[in-house]
């Protein structure tokens, strides 16, 4: 601070003046780097929450294999080989999963997937045809996890609703693995101009949404108000057990 001398009737004093607060270049205050803090001393300035994402960011990055795709129309190609082993494999899947369910209409939903199954595969032939290629399959890991996923609900639940519940909940995670790959397929044979596969890939993709909508009626409508009625009937049952016992 400047020291001001004034002059007064009893004499000369000093007066301080206020410092004068820098302002930027559009007329505002700039903020100090330092806050001050109501009970003394100062506060440090928050870190950006970008900062503290960048800090916390720890990886390894991925070597590609020899075969790795290069391009948009080698990883389309590649992930075409996945579906197709997909939509095999849950050609085989699906009929376990019918002689499990005991709903009528989760039976009748199954097959008649099953059914369209066999023809998407078929379609896919299509599409390997359209583009000149072979039919060629690769593992698919997602699928392979969701039908062992799905054979183990069956294990750890006893056959009725409460099994055909968990059927359902299986279903739908495959369905809905299969229309994240179809409208990423879709996507991709767009970008590339591949307009007749476009069409053949939104077809299949259709037919899994309707799946997916007519499994959440079938679970809905009944089956999970069934399994939950299951369940409060062996509460029951355990409750008239402890009785039986006690007496």
């Amino acid at each position: 601070m400047k020291s001001v001398s004034t002059k007064s009737s009893g004499g000369s004093a000093t007066k301080s003046a206020p410092a004068k607060k820098s302002t930027s270049p559009n007329g505002q205050g700039v903020q100090k780097s330092k806050e001050s803090n109501p009970r003394g001393g100062a506060v440090a300035r928050r870190r950006s929450p970008s900062s503290n994402v960048q800090a916390s960011v720890k990886g390894q990055e991925v070597k590609a294999n020899s075969d790795a795709a290069t391009g948009l129309r080698s990883l389309f190609e590649d992930m075409l080989k996945d579906i197709y082993w997909a939509e095999k494999a849950l050609t085989k899947a699906l009929p376990k999963m019918v002689k499990n369910a005991t709903f009528p209409e989760l039976q009748e939903a199954l097959q008649q997937h099953l059914a369209v199954t066999q023809e998407q595969v078929e379609r896919l032939d299509q599409v390997f045809e359209a583009l000149g290629k072979p039919a060629r399959a690769k593992k698919c890991a997602a699928m392979e996890g969701l039908i062992k996923e799905s054979e183990e609900i069956m294990q750890s639940t006893q056959k009725g609703m409460v099994r055909d519940a968990g059927i359902i909940a299986g279903s739908q995670k495959i369905e809905h693995y299969e229309i994240a790959s179809y409208g990423t397929l879709c996507s991709f044979a767009k970008t590339l101009g591949e307009e007749e596969i476009v069409g053949l890939l939104e077809q299949t993709l259709n037919e899994e949404k309707e799946a997916d909508h007519l499994l959440t009626q079938v679970a809905e409508s009944a089956v999970n108000i069934g399994a939950a009625g299951e369940e409060e009937d062996n509460e029951d049952e355990e409750d008239v057990d402890e009785a039986d016992d006690e007496e």
